[in-house]
């Protein structure tokens, strides 16, 4: 199979890229590379070939990027709330009006396997319950709202001939070559190497679903691997477990103290905005056969496997931080074209 990545240098991207070439596929990725192309020329030399990469926006989509493209999986844009709140009209153009456009581009060229990266964050502001994807959504914040307008714009387009997927992604977590320290549980696990301590706001009661960055791009393998008719038009919560994030403190300690170091956990006012809520990822087990299986504690062990313990500088790099990276670009770049955007 030939997939269309776009995204494919990101934190989710590079994952998915990865487990593609292992198992025999061929890769385009389009991306903007705001972090970065390193990762993936070190992918791209072991491929033999088969990974090639477009420095692009899908905003302004090529619809020669999909030349001998047999399905996509589209993770391109801004990834989360902050983000989103960091420049509204570019998530907007980028979450939303692109998704649609890539979404047509790829129906007139006749590709008809297309995933799209969606948000579990939809379900956040519902109130207290056990949502699927028959919950009637109200999304709250610009990330989640642009995000439905994706969704609904694949739903719209789908037919027999398109048969698009969307998986709404819980709080993903763990190791990727593009890392990030702005996601829960990879943040507690930052903190808790360099200051020791763990802050829980209003002690730390909310709900989030959680799910490991590998089984993310599993997801999408299996959805682009699914007969059409399983998962034509259809909706699949992707996610491990249900977690309080007092538990993900608790486990991260846990985690910490067996490598000597004492993380100590203290309790904190709650933020303005607090996101609380709890999902079912039974359809995708049902329907389609998979079910993340990464665990929390399991994707700690390889990170602190993986990440240099007593580099505090490295931790610190703002390239891990999608706000401080990307405020640190615009200073760079307004620096060099004054009232100029990066976006």
């Amino acid at each position: 199979m030939h997939v269309l990545v776009t995204g494919g240098g990101g934190y989710i991207g590079l994952e998915l890229c990865r487990q593609l070439l292992e198992r025999g596929d061929s890769v385009r990725v389009v991306d903007r590379f705001f972090f970065g192309e390193a990762p993936l020329r070190t992918l791209a030399k072991q491929s033999a070939g088969r990974l090639t990469y477009v420095a692009g926006d899908v905003r302004a989509f090529d619809d020669a990027w999909l030349d001998g493209i047999d399905a996509v999986s589209h993770l391109a844009g801004l990834s989360n709330d902050p983000t989103a709140e960091y420049n509204p009209d570019a998530n907007w153009q980028m979450n939303a009006i692109a998704t649609e456009r890539l979404a047509e581009a790829a129906k007139r060229r006749a590709v008809a396997r297309f995933v799209f990266g969606s948000s579990a964050s939809l379900y956040d502001g519902i109130g207290p319950g056990m949502f699927d994807e028959r919950t009637d959504v109200r999304p709250r914040g610009a990330y989640s709202i642009s995000k439905k307008y994706g969704e609904d714009a694949l739903r719209r387009l789908t037919d027999a001939a398109f048969a698009p997927t969307i998986l709404r992604q819980g709080t993903v977590y763990g190791w990727s070559p593009r890392m990030r320290f702005d996601l829960v549980v990879n943040t507690f696990l930052k903190d808790a190497i360099t200051v020791g301590k763990l802050y829980l706001h209003g002690g730390g009661w909310q709900w989030r679903p959680l799910v490991d960055v590998g089984d993310v791009a599993r997801a999408h393998i299996v959805c682009l691997d699914a007969p059409l008719d399983a998962v034509r038009g259809e909706i699949f919560n992707v996610m491990q477990e249900n977690y309080q994030v007092r538990q993900l403190a608790m486990l991260v300690a846990g985690s910490l103290s067996l490598k000597g170091r004492h993380v100590t956990l203290e309790e904190a006012p709650l933020p303005k905005l607090v996101r609380d809520y709890r999902m079912s990822n039974q359809k995708l087990t049902e329907r389609l056969g998979f079910t993340p299986a990464v665990t929390v504690l399991e994707s700690i062990d390889l990170m602190l496997q993986r990440l240099p313990l007593d580099d505090v500088g490295w931790l610190a790099n703002p390239r891990w931080y999608n706000i401080a990276w990307m405020s640190l670009l615009e200073e760079v770049h307004s620096a060099q074209r004054p009232f100029a955007s990066i976006y």
